[in-house]
């Protein structure tokens, strides 16, 4: 009965989340599709796009997190103050961080030569991927209010404005991109004037719901402009730093692999940016479960009930479990089909296709993993969490990339392979670390920042 109970209270707020992050992801999907029918080089310089915005994006993301732990815990001890700390230092810190990554990318982006790309797909990146890094600035700031609205238990409004930016964005990939309604064909360049356009309006309107939702005002700030407290700031990055180089080991590990596709054929690397798309399609599922799972057990934590922490863990993992079959059972069923959707090349469906079975088999390792991250989180445990990341993916999991991949010379298939190891080794760490917290974890939670 605890379960049950355990795991509806759960789904009652995962539900938003997991469907929010859907719908994020139609974004790189939308671009993935429409970019497709430019052709080969044009779907190749967009894996190689993504994979620097990725790891630089995720880092901010991680970091944001601390925001959901903080406001959980402030909620469950009922302590508004803090909460509203929370709300607009994570805000100051997801603008900095913004800068910061665009700074860095415009200085990248003058030598993309150094990552052994193919020189015509280096070409047509440029452009793309400084928009994109832009957008950066106000999708880090939308992060950072929507994750203090889901710890308030407000996911819905927040899913209802990024549902709209997804809308916004394919409309405006439609127009930018072919020159439609008497715009130029601005073709990859188009994708990346959407998603800045897009992600600017979801910001504008987080702000506007946040500051004109009475019963809200309670826990958002009263003066969102004012001198930052550096003690708060470090409280935030306390958690946030070592939960943003975990999420980083593992979305730096992919776009790695990205990388080495690069190196194996244009073909490889379109039969990536597919298979990758889908698999991260299907991982916003888990991983909005995980940000549910993170809410709540810092509230619990927050409020002092202990006995509460394992139901909740136990019933994350079942929730997981389920979600993780019903992914893989598509993925081994239809990955040929899903592949006819982005792309017509027959070499490069048959790839994605062999891929996409990789994906399916590592469904419940990448489930499981995700959830316990999230509720380590929720315990403000994020320090050992990191060193496993680092050890699964960067120690385990690319190295035996490389050896399949050009050692045993199975290309694709191999990088593939090393990546589910790295993610099965997460998994059966992780997990034990998770169940060993929930049962003797006596500490009080620290001071949140205000």
């Amino acid at each position: 009965m605890h379960l049950f109970h355990e795991s509806r209270l759960t789904l009652r707020l995962a539900a938003p989340l997991m469907i929010g992050q859907l719908s994020q992801m139609l974004l790189g999907v939308a671009d993935t599709v429409m970019i497709g029918r430019l052709g080969v080089t044009e779907m190749a310089a967009l894996t190689f796009a993504n994979s620097l915005f990725h790891v630089p994006f995720v880092f901010g993301i991680g970091v944001l997190t601390a925001v959901s732990v903080f406001t959980s815990n402030s909620r469950g001890s009922n302590n508004s103050s803090a909460a509203r700390g929370s709300c607009r230092h994570g805000l100051y810190l997801a603008t900095a961080l913004g800068v910061l990554l665009f700074v860095l990318s415009w200085l990248i982006s003058m030598r993309l030569d150094w990552f052994g790309q193919p020189p015509e797909v280096a070409a047509r990146t440029t452009g793309f991927f400084l928009i994109l890094m832009a957008s950066s600035i106000p999708g880090l700031a939308s992060i950072a209010l929507k994750n203090h609205a889901d710890a308030l238990n407000r996911p819905w409004p927040p899913f209802w404005i990024f549902l709209g930016g997804v809308a916004l964005n394919i409309g405006l990939n439609w127009v930018m991109i072919y020159g439609k309604l008497g715009c130029p064909a601005l073709g990859l360049e188009g994708a990346a004037w959407a998603t800045l356009i897009s992600r600017t309006a979801i910001l504008l309107a987080m702000i506007v719901w946040l500051v004109r939702t009475a019963d809200l005002q309670k826990w958002i700030p009263q003066r969102w402009f004012r001198a930052p407290d550096l003690q708060n700031i470090k409280q935030l990055l306390s958690i946030g730093m070592p939960t943003s180089i975990q999420m980083l080991c593992e979305v730096s590990a992919f776009s790695m692999a990205g990388l080495m596709m690069g190196r194996i054929s244009p073909n490889a690397m379109a039969a990536h940016q597919i298979a990758i798309t889908l698999a991260a399609t299907a991982f916003m599922i888990p991983l909005g479960l995980s940000m549910a799972l993170t809410v709540r057990i810092g509230e619990a934590r927050g409020a002092g009930e202990r006995k509460r922490l394992r139901p909740i863990a136990v019933s994350g993992w079942l929730l997981g479990a389920g979600f993780s079959l019903l992914a893989a059972t598509v993925f081994l069923a239809f990955g040929k089909q899903l592949a006819t959707l982005f792309i017509q090349d027959p070499e490069v469906i048959g790839l994605t296709a062999a891929l996409l079975v990789i994906v399916g088999v590592f469904q419940l390792f990448d489930s499981l993993q995700v959830a316990s991250s999230g509720m380590l989180r929720g315990l403000q445990d994020a320090r050992v969490p990191a060193v496993i990341g680092f050890i699964s993916y960067w120690l385990v999991g690319l190295p035996l990339s490389a050896g399949l991949a050009f050692g045993q010379h199975l290309g694709a298939r191999g990088v593939w392979w090393g990546l589910a190891a790295g993610l099965f080794v997460a998994c059966v760490t992780l997990g034990p670390r998770l169940w060993n917290q929930t049962g003797h974890d006596k500490r009080s939670p620290p001071e949140n920042p205000n």
